[in-house]
Order: C-alpha cells, then sequence, then structure tokens
C-alpha cells in the first residue's frame, strides 16, 4: 500500500505506475482518493475547530459559575445562568456535530483504504515491462539442462514404481481432487528434503520457525490483495481465522504493530509450514498428479529489514534458493517477473524455475519477492532508529523449498535408465544414508 501522501504530492507517478502495470481501469482511483482525501482533511480541520470552540467556551464557564456563587442580584444571576445555559447549548450542539463527523470520517477512512489497498505499489525502476509472465525475462541459468537418452514418465508413473503415491483413495475416498497420499521412500524423500532445507537456511544464518497455520483477517488485509486471498485461502466458517497458503504470512504477520530497534535489524527467519490453498482455475496435464494440490508443505524465508539494505536482501534470498537446488543437481534458472506479472504488493519480484527434462523446459519452484514498506505500512511494522527516528521497515520473501512439487525436479533430473533415483550427498543423512532409491 502506498503512502497516502506520496499519492498525494505524485499523482502523476502513480498514475504512470498503473499504466506500467497495464490496470489503466485503474487510473480513476487515483483522483477518487485525492478527492477522498481532501474531504478527510476537511473534516479533521473543522473537528480541530469544533474541540477548541468547546474548550473555549468550557475555559469561559469557569469564571462564571465563580461569579455566579457571589453574585446577590437576582437579576445578575439570571443573566449568568442564562450565558452559562448558552454556552452548554452550544457545546452540546458542537458534541453532536463532531459526532457526526467523526462517523463520517470512519467511512472516510473506509473508502480510501479500499482504494489505497488496490493502487498498485510502485515498482523498481529495474523491473523489465511487460503484459503477462509470457514476458517474463530471463536472467541466468544455474547447471546444464540435460535431456538423457530413455524416456522419463510423468512424476505419478515414477512414484508408483516406487509405491510412494496412492491418488485415487485421496481423491475418491478421503479428501478429493487435489489431494494424495505419499508413502514409503517418496514420503522420505519428501520430509527429508524439508528437514536438509531447514538445516540449509539454518546454516545461512536464518532462525529456524514453525509459525501459526491460520491467520486472522487482519493479517490476511496486512499481507495479500483481496484477488489473492479469494483465489487462495480457506476460510474458517464461524472464525475470524483462515488457513495459510503459505508460512510467509503468518511469518510476516509476527511483526504486526511493533517497534523495533533498529540496531537489531535485520530480522532473518526461515520456516516450516503446510499450505493450503484452493488453486482456482488449475487445468491442463501439468495440473495433474501433485503439481497444482490443495495441501502441501514449504520451507519459507523472511527478511524484515532497513529499507537501503532491501535490495541486498532480494539478492541473497534467491541465490539461497538456487544454491539449494544446485546441491540437490537439480539445473535451475531465474526469471525477472515482469510489470504486469507483480502482484500489487511487490517492488520487484524473480521467479526461481527448475529444469524439467521429460517436458524440456523450466517450471516455477519458488518466488523470491521485496515488497518495499507495502506490507509494513498495512501492519504497522515500524523501526525506531539511534536519532529516535521512527520509519516502516521493508519486508521481503522468498520459497526455500515447496515439496512435493520439488519432486517432480528431484525425480526427473536424478532418474536412472533402470529406473532408479540417485540421492544426492547433500540430502543422503536424511535419507539413512541411502545412495539410490530402487524401483519395486
Amino acid at each position: 500500500m502506498l503512502d497516502i501522501k506520496f499519492l498525494r504530492e505524485n499523482p502523476d507517478v502513480v498514475k504512470e505506475n498503473i499504466k506500467k502495470k497495464f490496470q489503466d481501469h485503474k487510473l480513476p482511483l487515483v483522483d477518487q482518493v485525492i478527492s477522498l482525501d481532501a474531504q478527510r482533511r476537511d473534516i479533521i480541520q473543522e473537528t480541530e475547530a469544533i474541540k477548541a470552540a468547546n474548550n473555549k467556551l468550557s475555559k469561559a464557564n469557569g469564571p462564571l459559575f465563580g461569579k455566579l456563587k457571589k453574585c446577590a442580584d437576582d437579576a445578575e444571576r439570571a443573566e449568568i445562568e442564562k450565558v452559562i445555559e448558552e454556552n452548554k447549548e452550544k457545546v452540546r450542539i458542537n458534541d453532536e456535530r463532531e459526532k457526526a463527523l467523526d462517523t463520517d470520517l470512519a467511512e472516510l477512512d473506509r473508502k480510501i483504504r479500499e482504494i489505497m489497498y488496490v493502487i498498485p505499489n510502485i515498482i523498481d525502476p529495474s523491473v523489465p515491462i511487460g503484459k503477462d509472465d509470457s514476458q517474463n525475462v530471463e536472467i541466468e541459468k544455474f547447471g546444464e539442462p540435460a535431456v538423457p537418452d530413455f524416456e522419463i514418465p510423468y512424476h505419478t508413473e515414477i512414484m508408483k514404481w516406487y509405491d510412494g503415491i496412492d491418488l485415487d483413495t485421496a481423491v475418491d475416498k478421503v479428501a478429493g481432487n487435489g489431494f494424495y497420499y505419499l508413502m514409503g521412500d517418496i514420503a522420505r524423500l519428501h520430509s527429508s528434503i524439508l528437514a536438509y532445507a531447514r538445516d540449509f537456511m539454518i546454516g545461512r544464518g536464518f532462525t529456524y520457525c514453525i509459525p501459526p497455520f491460520m491467520i486472522r483477517s487482519a493479517v490476511v488485509d496486512g499481507v495479500m490483495s483481496f484477488a489473492e486471498m479469494d483465489a487462495m485461502m480457506y476460510k474458517i466458517e464461524g472464525e475470524d481465522l483462515y488457513l495459510i497458503g503459505t508460512s510467509e504470512h503468518s511469518m510476516i504477520g509476527k511483526f504486526r504493530d511493533t517497534l523495533n530497534d533498529e540496531e537489531k535489524l535485520p530480522y532473518t527467519l526461515t520456516s516450516y509450514s503446510p499450505c493450503f490453498r484452493k488453486e482456482k482455475g488449475a487445468h491442463g496435464i501439468e495440473e495433474r498428479g501433485v503439481y497444482r494440490i490443495h495441501q502441501f508443505e514449504k520451507q519459507e524465508m523472511i527478511v524484515v529489514c532497513k529499507p537501503e539494505d532491501s535490495p541486498m536482501w532480494f539478492d541473497r534470498l534467491w541465490q539461497n534458493t538456487v544454491d539449494f537446488f544446485r546441491t540437490l543437481d537439480i539445473p535451475v534458472r531465474t526469471l525477472e517477473c515482469c510489470s504486469g506479472d507483480l502482484a500489487d504488493l511487490k517492488v520487484k519480484s524473480l521467479d526461481v524455475e527448475a529444469w524439467s527434462p521429460r517436458q524440456k523446459k523450466y517450471f516455477e519452484v519458488g518466488s523470491c519477492s521485496n515488497l518495499g514498506d507495502a506490507q509494513a505500512r498495512r501492519l504497522g511494522i515500524r523501526v525506531k532508529g539511534k536519532d529516535g527516528r521512527k520509519y516502516l521497515a521493508h519486508t521481503l520473501n522468498n520459497t526455500v523449498v515447496a515439496p512435493p512439487r520439488m519432486l517432480i525436479a528431484f525425480l526427473e533430473n536424478n532418474l536412472n535408465a533402470d529406473g532408479s533415483v540417485n540421492i544426492p550427498k547433500a540430502l543422503q543423512p536424511y535419507m539413512g544414508g541411502q545412495e539410490k532409491i530402487e524401483k519395486k
């Protein structure tokens, strides 16, 4: 969310940013919010004038009460009492007006907040301009993408070789589409990857955390747009709680309404959680199996830092994911998200994509985002500097790994012609020393 003062003083900059994101339908919102903000400031000014007038009237009545006690003349007493009552009536009328203004102000605040939540954040100058994800820009490849001389089956077929997945029971009898059972070596592989990811990030200096798996609406409003919420999150019926779609939300929510000492920054946290997503509109061959699902587990990383440090942390975060995948012998590439593909809260975003030998292309396995001070403004995450100055923090997040989707890349890139799967050295301690998973 933008600073209303910035929008008021730079409407053309905000409008140009909206155009760069190809959201021209939002252009009228800028003038609309400026008009509402002017009304809001007029109300505040009138309210302050009323308070000053009431204060003056109250002070005027003080001496009159004292004079009334000493006065013996009936006519003079009557005149003093009349003035006192007139002042009281003026105060009463002013109070009624102030209450009405408070109601109007609350309604204006609501309307302004709704609009400001919709107006996109100012994108970083380095972000490529493009309408959608087809215009994202490849930055760099890591590792050599290879296609073996034997056929690689669809990932669920590979998993079935090890009795590692049961989709039919999950879909037909237990939970429905988008759910699954992982079994045996595949289930162990799934858990081992998460355990390794945890230790990998701890080794990078991040503090490990297991956060709440549900969050209140106030946190939801602070971390995402309404459109994202509707497309992603499951609400708990009858309660002000949502199942998290990613642990970054409850992790950032940890800092809601806090004033943090500048000397303690940055906060670097890595978290494990299950995640729950509606995945509206998922379809096609790559939406089957465990590619797009309603339930998965994830290792995440978040940073809360000083504004001047957020570009450096952005580069560190995505590099962590690249390094993690390379230790598992999976080629990856980084992809800069263009302006039209950026969520409204984001200043800059980069996807990490893993190589799929079966599809002969890369697919997304992680997303790194710098949100500037947008989330901090919504959630009230402030910093107190050494000089006593208070300002908003910057927040960033990135995926370390999100199995079971990541298992697709792992199995395809480590598959042998005989149907066995190599276990990279980094993962072997978490697999009981196994060097391979053998076909049943």
